[in-house]
């Protein structure tokens, strides 16, 4: 098979877990072609994002501090995980290169004074350009060649977005196939870093949190791979969240909206647009355990198999957000009222979690993230208050609880079960939505009764006994 293999974050903390990769990628190419995504070192782009946060701060000091921790850690790592010792100072000569460079962009980062998204990307682009080498290198210490290949390097070709950028996928098609054809006919597993690319000037661009996802499926989608593994921490996606729900299953199969729906509603282990590229293709992705490699892991599909079309498959949340309610006569019956108001939050880089309307159109209510709320009603009173709003009720700290699950519809009675099941625990519900798709019905209660609604929830649908 042709495999796309994506080690995160977490996957990636010591000397044992960077061993155990480079043992399970020689034994995997044996039989298949793979090619290897990984994230940066667990925690490394958390210090990355409070370096550029120091400089903004103008405290340089405690930013070299940190760069200082960055650059030892994965000294350590190298000395530590590389046996050979030829292998291990070529190693570490090519991390001495980032090192400087390193240090050399934060000086100019300094200098300027400010930190903007283009340069944001280039800093934070140096957690994967430091574990690709690491991988690779532990790859090629137990006997099987391999090279690492950044974004860039291995022919990811994005727009000029910096922070959230998308891949061009007609030129990235051509240039990753070229080169991991020509590595796959040599016998050398490529291990790119992930959450990177490069816009058409050569100036690196990322993805966005979590892009290395979103790196391997592109990669998967170029290079027409039979699977893609997403390799995390957890056995797969769950049922709910194991932190609240201590019964909590793994799930089996499910469809690629289905996951989509769950990356959209809390499943913290996928980047929303990775399944963007595979939906075309149909190829099948698996989100599995790297500590657990007994485990299947979720298998997501065009269409599962008919033994896992539940009614529900899981209960998200999502919490700490803001409830916005916008009201005012004269939007009865305006048209553009709605896009004037979504037009003044995109416009200000505010993202809407959630809509609701009502028939009369006198008022919307919108759910934004906490960190966006006190923003997003500034900008509402500034430019709206008066005109077409004639008042805004705020409600901080509010959770979203979405069922997910195709099974859903055209299922008569879900609604009346799930609130009448939250209507038992006491439960005020502030909102509620449903798309016509009817794979995902959304409410909202306060932050403090979330826990209580999923585990009730839960419950109710016997999600304990799924698969």
């Amino acid at each position: 098979m042709r495999l796309v293999v994506k080690y995160g974050g977490p996957s990636i903390s010591s000397v044992k877990d960077i061993q155990t990769i480079a043992k399970n990628i020689r034994l995997l190419s044996k039989k298949n072609e793979v090619t290897v995504v990984c994230s940066a070192v667990h925690g490394i782009t958390d210090d990355l994002l409070e370096i550029s946060d120091l400089i903004r701060n103008e405290d340089k000091s405690k930013a070299e501090q940190v760069v200082s921790k960055v650059i030892n850690k994965h000294k350590q790592l190298a000395t530590k995980t590389i046996k050979k010792p030829n292998l291990q100072k070529k190693l570490l000569s090519k991390l001495d290169q980032d090192f400087s460079e390193l240090l050399a962009l934060i000086d100019g980062i300094v200098l300027l004074g400010e930190v903007t998204s283009r340069s944001m990307d280039y800093l934070s682009s140096f957690g994967e350009r430091l574990s690709m080498k690491l991988i690779s290198a532990a790859i090629n210490d137990i006997g099987k060649k391999s090279v690492p290949l950044t974004g860039k390097e291995v022919g990811i070709v994005t727009d000029s977005v910096f922070g959230e950028s998308k891949p061009l996928m007609d030129t990235t098609r051509l240039r990753v196939l070229k080169t991991i054809e020509t590595l796959f006919s040599k016998n050398i597993v490529p291990v790119v870093g992930g959450f990177t690319g490069a816009d058409q000037h050569g100036h690196i661009t990322t993805f966005g949190r979590g892009g290395s996802d979103y790196s391997a499926t592109i990669i998967g989608s170029c290079i027409k791979a039979d699977e893609i593994w997403l390799m995390s921490n957890v056995d797969g996606l769950m049922t709910a969240d194991p932190k609240i729900v201590k019964n909590a299953k793994v799930l089996k199969e499910v469809s690629f909206v289905e996951a989509i729906e769950m990356a959209l509603f809390g499943a913290k282990q996928i980047h929303p647009r990775t399944f963007e590229p595979l939906l075309s293709q149909k190829i099948p992705m698996k989100i599995r355990n790297s500590f657990n490699m007994d485990n299947q892991g979720t298998l997501v599909t065009i269409s599962p198999s008919s033994s896992f079309k539940n009614t529900v498959k899981c209960v998200s949340n999502v919490q700490h957000n803001g409830l916005i309610d916008i009201r005012g006569g004269s939007m009865i019956g305006t048209p553009g009222t709605a896009a004037k108001i979504f037009a003044t939050l995109a416009n200000s880089g505010i993202n809407v979690m959630m809509i609701s309307q009502n028939p009369s159109e006198s008022s919307i209510t919108i759910v934004v993230k906490n960190s966006d709320l006190d923003k997003a009603v500034n900008v509402l009173e500034m430019d709206l208050l008066g005109k077409i709003i004639k008042k805004l009720e705020v409600t901080t700290d509010v959770a979203i609880i979405a069922l997910i699950g195709s099974g859903m519809r055209g299922t008569v009675g879900v609604a009346s079960k799930v609130f009448g099941t939250i209507e038992k625990k006491g439960i005020n519900v502030s909102m509620i939505t449903q798309g016509s798709s009817e794979l995902n019905l959304a409410f909202v209660v306060k932050n403090s009764d979330t826990n209580k609604a999923v585990k009730a929830l839960h419950d109710t649908f016997q999600l304990a006994k799924i698969n």
